[in-house]
């Protein structure tokens, strides 16, 4: 039973009442958690703006905190969730009282946002990548263009008189080593270094993805395991109850049936919960 649920039961009542307090408070303290920072970061384009981000190590420790009161609890490792621009952060812990469950899920998601660190070096690297992709279009162009007569040339440079198209497709389809060998003397006719440049690109690449920075967003509301689903930004914080018998967990019992003393039992465990977040 999903704590929040309807309920004509003066006890399911009165630990909905502790629910809602529970999740106002959680969701005040994830707001805490995440105020709102500048930070000067830079775009595709070079432009130097202003993005808004917080710290999600801030709400993994404050998550850890939690687990770590939980003395007498059965938790879960702090985790992060990360589906490419969504990520999440959360835990779960629970504890049996009498035969009856009790298991809290807290988590927080939200977005992130790519930039680039506002440094030159960001720029350099931009124009360098620019330059070798502009020179090695123009010259594979060049090749492809002129593929087959360029390599007749090389041919005949080496000796080779007598190849046609059709006998040039031959051999270079069942020679591996030649084909490579002719195409490399090409290479250095025409004055570039395609695996050398190829791998400068690599190197251009790593180095802008050094550069990056990222930026976290999410929003100030509650929101609920579809909402999480879907992917929405925001606070989840549930609390479910549910009857144990034989180790199968039913979410549908009569709470007519719990004892006194168990209810009594739960209702500190839900004071317990509250405490993490006054």
């Amino acid at each position: 039973m999903r704590l929040g649920s309807r309920s004509p039961n003066e006890f399911i009542q009165l630990l909905n009442q502790k629910n809602e307090i529970i999740q106002k408070k959680c969701l005040e303290k994830i707001i805490h958690l995440t105020i709102m920072i500048d930070i000067k970061v830079m775009l595709g384009d070079s432009t130097i703006t202003e993005q808004k981000t917080f710290d999600p190590k801030l709400v993994m420790d404050y998550f850890q905190k939690i687990n770590d009161s939980l003395k007498d609890w059965s938790v879960h490792d702090v985790s992060i969730s990360n589906n490419d621009d969504l990520q999440r952060i959360f835990t779960k812990f629970e504890i049996m009282e009498g035969s009856y469950l009790i298991s809290g899920h807290i988590s927080i998601q939200f977005h992130v946002l790519l930039y680039y660190k506002p440094d030159q070096r960001v720029i350099d690297s931009q124009k360098e990548l620019a330059e070798i992709v502009d020179l090695t279009k123009n010259k594979e162009q060049q090749l492809s263009d002129n593929s087959d007569q360029f390599v007749l040339n090389k041919l005949k440079e080496m000796g080779y008189k007598d190849f046609d198209h059709q006998k040039l497709f031959e051999v270079f389809y069942e020679n591996d080593e030649f084909r490579e060998k002719v195409y490399a003397e090409i290479e250095k006719d025409v004055g570039v270094d395609f695996k050398e440049l190829s791998e400068k690109k690599t190197q251009l690449f790593n180095e802008l993805d050094s550069l990056l920075v990222e930026t976290y967003q999410t929003s100030p509301v509650l929101i609920d395991d579809a909402r999480l689903v879907s992917g929405e930004e925001g606070c989840l914080c549930t609390i479910d109850l549910e009857f144990v018998k034989n180790e199968i967990k039913e979410g549908l019992f009569d709470p007519r049936k719990i004892s006194d003393s168990v209810k009594e039992k739960i209702l500190k465990r839900l004071d317990e919960i509250e405490m993490f977040f006054s």
